[in-house]
C-alpha cells in the first residue's frame, strides 16, 4: 500500500542492550538537554557446522529533555537498558562541505535494567518522569557544551 493510503504507519523500535560508553550529555542552544547513547545488541546463533556465532550491532540512541538528564545522571558504560523509540534520519554538511547522514533511535522511554555502578535496577526514564528511587551517588547531570555533529569516533 502506498504511503498516502488509508493504512496507518508505525515507526517503533524496541531494544535491550548494553551501553558501549557513558552517555554524552549536551544542551541545545535553547537549553534543552540531549543525551547521545551508543547501545550494543548481540545476536547469538549457530552456523551450519553447529559453532556458536556472535554478532554485535551498534545503535545510536538520542534522548531529549528530562529523559536525557536522567540518562546522563544514572547510566554508565556497560549498563543494560530497555529502550522504546522511533527511527529518525538526519542529514547535514560536515566541516568540509560533504553531505553526511545518520539514522538514530529517538528514545521515548528508557528503562534502566541491570549492571553499572550508578543506578538501581528497574528504574525508568520517560517524558512522564522518573519512576523509581534514584541512587545515592548520582553523577553530574549535564554539560554546557553545545551539541556537536562529530561521528568520527563511532565504532561503525
Amino acid at each position: 500500500m502506498s504511503p498516502g493510503g488509508n493504512m496507518a504507519s508505525v515507526n517503533k523500535v524496541i531494544l535491550i542492550g548494553n551501553l558501549g560508553a557513558d552517555p554524552e550529555l549536551r544542551q541545545t542552544q535553547g537549553g534543552m538537554a540531549v543525551a547521545n547513547i551508543r547501545l550494543a545488541t548481540t545476536d547469538n546463533r549457530k552456523d551450519r557446522d553447529g559453532n556458536r556465532q556472535e554478532k554485535t550491532e551498534w545503535h545510536r540512541i538520542v534522548a531529549f529533555g528530562r529523559t536525557a538528564e536522567l540518562c546522563g545522571q544514572y547510566l554508565s558504560k556497560g549498563r543494560q537498558v530497555y529502550i522504546e523509540g522511533r527511527l529518525q534520519t538526519r542529514s547535514w554538511d560536515d566541516k568540509d562541505g560533504n553531505k553526511r547522514s545518520s539514522t538514530e533511535i529517538v528514545a521515548d522511554n528508557v528503562t534502566f535494567l541491570s549492571g553499572g555502578e550508578r543506578g538501581s535496577s528497574g528504574a525508568s526514564a520517560s517524558p512522564g518522569g522518573y519512576q523509581s528511587a534514584p541512587p545515592s551517588n548520582p553523577a553530574p547531570a549535564h554539560s554546557d557544551a553545545p551539541v556537536q555533529e562529530d561521528d568520527d569516533d563511532l565504532p561503525f
